[in-house]
């Protein structure tokens, strides 16, 4: 009159096993739009800031130090002034954000 326990388990079948892995599909998917689709966005908005540098640029690097851009170098450097006569070279990943931008030429 009752099921046994056996015969219970295993009606669930192969629409049972699918269903365990909703939840795992649904928390990757919620990682995606809150964690790794933004990070990806800024990481490019960082890349496409770092290439656009040029000369007269005031940036800030991530250690805080402000500085004027005065020569582009090749190896992913940059060289900036951060005092009158003070030059330093400063790798261009480490620039955190670009203060005032120069036009370009026309």
């Amino acid at each position: 009159m009752f099921a046994t326990p056996a015969y219970a388990q295993a009606a669930g079948g192969a629409g049972g096993a699918f269903a365990s892995f909703i939840p795992l599909i649904l928390i990757f998917a919620i990682m995606y739009f809150l964690l790794i689709r933004p990070q990806q966005k800024k990481l490019k908005e960082h890349q496409a800031m770092v290439e656009s540098l040029r000369r007269g640029d005031q940036i800030v690097t991530q250690g805080g130090v402000v500085g004027k851009v005065t020569k582009v170098l090749e190896d992913n450097k940059v060289e900036v002034e951060i005092a009158q006569g003070v030059k330093v070279q400063v790798i261009k990943t480490t620039v955190a954000q670009v203060l005032n931008k120069t036009e370009p030429a026309s």
